[in-house]
């Protein structure tokens, strides 16, 4: 008996190191008891309170994941500065740099287009408006909601193009404007490269410390991942219940297939272009999806994948450091299809026809508001309606989207994510080593 006892004390305490060991188990775990725990206390689920305590626990329950993600968006500016930096200098090959840019830059817009494409198809296949239940249009019409103002959606095109080179990057970390950060990186680190290393090492010394001590501080910040994942999932949970998912299942269902279609096409991708295991890259990416989706934050996971291409996928880390931060910010594959389904749903229900030249108009909007869109939280869906006035879809009809907005956005999140990984693993086989040997590595000039 005591033998039996000891084997299964063995056995517990095997399963406790794996659940120790690896951030995937804790995730999975905490997002089942999240979910179950805000299914038994929301007030469509099972509501064992009163709605105004639960609500009150809810934002006690949120409070880890949100100094969690505070935690991340505290250091995500320097460490994508100095991570795109270190990565565009580190070849000391401007020639190396070169065919970098061609090659990655096409290919983001390829595969955007590929998830435009999914979207359109999917959404005039389907036609999830056609679906949706009259009493939730006539709900959200008596409803005023007020949608801001958005100086990006302004813009004329030019001027748009010419903001993107940041003329205050003090004003630029302000606002958050990713896109102008990750440009004045790009413009800093080919400088850095062109200049003899000697003059502008105290410069590259002082980049790695800024990205060391950013990491450092997010190594404690994933300790605390698994206690944010359970509250973040149970705080939706209890606040958006199962009632209005349901509500609009086909276009929710819509927007997933195509985000589980999108998936397969980087699977196809990471299987012919870049001869990788499909099994393999999974397995490797799982904490990065898992953790992706939990947070539907792409800054709170680009720490997590520049050290999953880099150590699992074997990716050259200057090859990582320079397209997992360019990715977050202007691979936004998973957003551009999720838009534009959106916009499709919405000309749907309220009967707007669309000319093939609005159609392209719209596709090609919604694209450049997924790729040049702040990090805020929101802004793309405010964008997003902004557009939609514009065709004659009246401001409340948001509203309609609002609702399970945040569980799709977890889901492209995920899907953006893969795709910025599976970019790694693909120009980690079309680029070869730089031809001129790293800094480090450089012999030093002789005298005399």
């Amino acid at each position: 008996m005591n033998g039996i006892n000891d084997h299964f004390r063995m056995k517990i305490e095997d399963i406790s190191i794996l659940i120790r060991t690896r951030l995937w188990a804790q995730i999975v775990a905490a997002m089942i008891g999240g979910l179950a725990l805000g299914l038994i206390l929301s007030p469509e689920g099972g509501a064992l309170l009163p709605a105004a305590t639960v609500l009150n626990i809810a934002a006690w329950l949120k409070l880890p994941g949100s100094i969690f993600l505070n935690l991340i968006q505290m250091v995500v500016i320097p460490l994508v500065i100095s991570s795109i930096v270190l990565g565009v200098c580190g070849s000391g090959d401007t020639d190396y740099l070169k065919r970098a840019g061609l090659r990655i830059l096409p290919y983001f817009v390829t595969t955007t287009t590929v998830a435009v494409t999914i979207g359109i198809l999917l959404a005039l296949v389907i036609e999830p408006g056609n679906y949706i239940d009259g009493s939730l249009i006539t709900a959200v019409s008596a409803e005023e909601i007020v949608i801001p103002t958005t100086e990006i959606a302004s813009q004329p095109l030019p001027e748009r193009v010419a903001n993107l080179i940041p003329t205050n990057l003090t004003e630029a970390m302000t606002t958050r404007d990713m896109l102008q950060i990750v440009i004045y990186a790009i413009i800093a680190g080919v400088a850095i490269a062109v200049v003899p290393r000697k003059r502008v090492q105290p410069v590259v010394n002082l980049l790695e410390a800024v990205q060391e001590i950013a990491l450092k501080i997010i190594g404690w910040a994933m300790m605390l991942a698994p206690y944010a994942v359970f509250g973040l999932l149970a705080d939706i949970t209890i606040r958006t219940g199962i009632e209005i998912i349901l509500g609009m299942s086909v276009y929710v269902g819509t927007v997933l297939l195509g985000l589980l279609i999108l998936l397969g096409f980087y699977l196809f991708i990471v299987r012919t272009l870049a001869k990788r295991s499909l099994t393999d890259f999974l397995i490797n990416i799982r904490d990065v999806q898992l953790l992706a989706f939990s947070t539907s934050s792409s800054a709170a996971v680009m720490p997590l994948s520049m050290r999953a291409a880099s150590e699992r996928l074997r990716v050259k880390p200057a090859i990582s450091k320079f397209v997992i931060p360019l990715g977050a910010t202007v691979n936004m594959d998973g957003t551009a299809l999720y838009q534009v389904v959106a916009a499709l749903f919405l000309t749907q229900v309220y009967g707007v026809e669309l000319t093939t030249a609005q159609l392209i108009l719209l596709t090609i909007t919604t694209v450049g508001a997924s790729i040049g869109s702040p990090s805020t939280p929101g802004v793309g869906i405010v964008i997003l309606a902004t557009i939609l006035q514009d065709i004659g879809i009246p401001a409340s009809g948001i509203a309609l989207i609002i609702g399970v907005d945040r569980i799709l956005d977890m889901c492209r999140t995920t899907v953006n994510v893969s795709g910025d990984l599976t970019a790694c693993t693909v120009m980690d086989r079309w680029l070869a080593e730089p031809v001129v040997a790293r800094a480090e590595s450089r012999e030093p000039e002789k005298t005399g």
